[in-house]
């Protein structure tokens, strides 16, 4: 009898509460219940539906004390508890802005000039393509893989959470720029973390790189989320055929847009120093402005038999800063750089004779699609089928086995793309490592918020003209 009276009066004292909730605490709370049910639909996470009765309570029934810490009458404690509760609320606010709307992106380098310059600041839209789910959910926000100044790791490994892109405004368009989780950054030398891990094991061999701890430092996995960001043009397509001939882009036979922001690389033969002035009127980047040594010239055929120093430089021009430089008088001649300047390009491990002027043609995977399986060719895609879509693949007795069973064909389980940089002589690219799976896609940038020129002081470095300016594929 006594229970039954007990649970009389719980349900008394909250119908109670229920009555005296006023109409702006009820606003509020449906508010939140709307969020949550949006939320909800979007995302398919049905467990969000437990964040309702905590709601309830926040707002309406205040069965726990949740703001209780101010009513306390120690000055001292009150001001610290109201710095962690906003603290936390910002921790938690920037944490799902920027996993779901947007992030702040910085060009580190110059693969994208003149489209994208170094120093931009960008504003980077994850619903543009629609924002992954957490993959690796426990991380602290706005730091990639590093905490700086502590230099650890800013996320835990466990849990793990399978690849799920929610719903966005649309998909990759073939000459999008788009920001990217490095693939090939799945594993990482921490002394040499601009290198490709696999170039470095294919140049110095896996036990160098792994035993030399002075020159390549640890060698850490990173999951797909916390891979560092690059930016990119999308130059291909899942299903594309893609070809490059003479350094111009070919996919399925149709040759790219030509776009005033491509450059590429020239010697330029002078007959004395160029004024600092010119190249910086055709923006040249004084760290791209590269005199050759006289050996370094003379073994690209520069010089005369009367010993004189050749002056040759190595500069990236567009188009419209080529038909300048050709027309300055102090000019000898302007030639294309040699590709093989570049090095080996991907895939590293099979033997051709490809360039990054001449490369191709290469299938760009599409999900579902069937591809027959040689010897000769794995190595195109390797690195999908074992690193990426996550099978045991090995080769022995010149037969190719995926997961212990014999295998003459692949069906690929995700899109690919196929992403090169504007400044297609100074841009490490696809070219060099290969494809981009489509669950390393971060987003879109939308516009620049912020540009400071390297090679200028402050306040004469801020790149007024670009700031706020949208950033236009072409």
């Amino acid at each position: 009898m006594s229970s039954e009276k007990k649970t009389l009066s719980e349900k008394k004292s909250f119908m109670e509460r229920i009555r005296m909730a006023n109409t702006r605490q009820w606003v509020k709370f449906a508010l939140v219940v709307l969020l949550i049910l949006a939320f909800l639909i979007w995302s398919g996470a049905w467990w969000l539906l437990l964040l309702i009765p905590l709601a309830l309570d926040i707002y309406i029934t205040k069965y726990v004390p949740w703001g209780g810490w101010k009513n306390t009458e120690n000055p001292i404690l009150k001001w610290l508890a109201e710095w962690v509760d906003a603290i936390v609320f910002a921790l938690v606010a920037v944490y799902i802005v920027n996993l779901y709307i947007f992030q702040n992106y910085k060009i580190p380098s110059p693969s994208l000039e003149k489209t994208l310059r170094v120093g931009d600041f960008l504003f980077v839209s994850k619903m543009s393509y629609g924002p992954r789910c957490p993959m690796t959910p426990l991380s602290f926000p706005l730091a990639q893989h590093t905490l700086p100044l502590l230099n650890i790791k800013s996320y835990i490994e466990h849990p793990q959470w399978e690849y799920k892109r929610l719903k966005g405004f649309g998909s990759v368009q073939r000459g999008d720029i788009v920001v990217f989780n490095f693939p090939a950054g799945d594993t990482v030398a921490l002394n040499l973390q601009s290198a490709d891990y696999y170039s470095l094991v294919h140049t110095f061999g896996r036990d160098a790189v792994w035993s030399n701890k002075r020159k390549f430092g640890d060698i850490v996995v990173r999951p797909v989320d916390r891979r560092e960001n690059y930016v990119k043009r999308c130059v291909g397509l899942p299903g594309d055929t893609l070809q490059i001939i003479n350094g111009v882009v070919y996919t399925n036979g149709q040759a790219e847009k030509k776009m005033p922001g491509i450059q590429a690389n020239y010697l330029v033969e002078t007959s004395g120093a160029l004024n600092p002035k010119f190249l910086e009127k055709l923006e040249v980047r004084k760290e791209d402005r590269l005199l050759l040594d006289p050996m370094s010239a003379r073994n690209l055929g520069y010089g005369d038999s009367t010993g004189a120093l050749p002056y040759v430089y190595r500069l990236p021009l567009t188009k419209k800063a080529l038909e300048e430089m050709k027309n300055h008088p102090g000019v000898v001649s302007v030639k294309n750089e040699p590709a093989f300047i570049s090095g080996e390009t991907f895939p590293i491990n099979m033997p051709k004779t490809w360039t990054r002027d001449d490369y191709g043609p290469i299938y760009i995977p599409k999900k579902g699609d069937k591809i027959k399986l040689e010897v000769a060719t794995l190595p195109l895609y390797e690195q999908i089928i074992r690193n990426y879509e996550r099978n045991e693949l090995k080769v022995a007795d010149g037969k190719i086995y995926i997961n212990g069973q014999v295998a003459d064909s692949y069906t690929f389980k995700m899109d690919y793309y196929w992403m090169m940089g504007d400044n297609r002589h100074n841009s490490a690219d696809s070219r060099f490592w290969g494809y981009v799976p489509e669950d390393h896609i971060v987003g879109k940038p939308l516009f620049i918020w912020l540009s400071l020129d390297e090679d200028k002081s402050f306040p004469f470095n801020i790149r007024w003209s670009r700031m706020f300016t949208m950033v236009h594929a072409d």
